[in-house]
């Protein structure tokens, strides 16, 4: 995903900002009366002011570090504090099938981890066969968007649901999968904390993103989104990005009590 390119507006950009919009209102209301105009121009400046306010710290770092945008309390923001910080991350010698996704079964019940993670996050499930394991429908409430969908299985329907490393693959691989061995790799990607099923068009437009280029639609669900991805990045030992760390405690602040979900 494309990072922004957003930087903080000058002071000359921001008084000529009050100055064309106060030609614009005065051409545009024709406001004669001296006391009119400085009620108008003080409507712009409050404007401008909340403008700088809110958006300033979301675009840059030195202003959200003095608004507090970055400090955050609570469980999740205190095992957060306790993973390692690498900006040196790379993505070099990355391959999805690394981690063996669906080449696992370790229950031992012939089902692969796609349908059981279906069983486990759909409703009203029904099987291909009975007592089988191949789930043939249901219905998603989608966490990352709030939709509800029947899903059904089919070559051209099965796609609506997808199952969603919460903690991408390639995310892990750059923040210390790499190094692991290929037993640890394999239970990364084939790990139910880590998964989870989710509406398709949301699964492919996160792709390989971290919390710092997305989140979930669903602004209900983002606090225990985050909590996730610390959660697994504690239980693997992976490290965060200044940025990812940032864009976790952004929204961790608003949610002190949020716990890192259990196993």
């Amino acid at each position: 995903m494309s990072r922004s390119t957003n930087r903080r507006p000058s002071r000359r950009q921001q008084a000529e900002f009050t100055r064309n919009t106060a030609r614009y209102v005065n051409k545009r209301f024709n406001v004669s009366n001296p006391f009119e105009r400085v009620l108008i121009l003080l409507v712009i400046a409050v404007v401008v002011g909340v403008m700088v306010g809110v958006v300033l710290p979301k675009i840059s770092p030195e202003v959200g570090e003095l608004t507090g945008e970055y400090v955050a309390s609570g469980p999740a923001a205190d095992v957060l504090e306790t993973l390692r910080v690498d900006d040196a991350q790379s993505k070099d010698g990355y391959d999805r099938d690394l981690f063996g996704y669906r080449e696992t079964d370790d229950d031992g019940d012939g089902c692969d981890v796609r349908d059981e993670v279906l069983a486990r996050d759909l409703e009203d499930v029904t099987f291909t066969t009975p007592g089988g394991c191949q789930v043939q429908s249901g219905v998603l409430h989608d966490l990352y968007t709030g939709k509800t969908i029947d899903f059904v299985r089919g070559p051209q329907t099965s796609s609506a649901v997808q199952i969603e490393h919460v903690v991408a693959l390639e995310n892990a691989w750059q923040s210390g999968a790499r190094d692991w061995d290929t037993a640890k790799r394999y239970k990364f990607g084939n790990d139910m904390y880590n998964l989870l099923a989710a509406d398709g068009e949301a699964n492919s437009e996160k792709g390989s993103a971290s919390a710092a280029y997305w989140l979930p639609t669903n602004a209900d669900f983002r606090c225990e989104y985050v909590a996730r991805q610390i959660g697994v990045k504690d239980k693997y030992d992976l490290s965060v990005t200044t940025k990812e760390k940032q864009a976790m405690l952004s929204v961790l602040r608003s949610c002190s009590g949020q716990e890192v979900p259990a196993e």
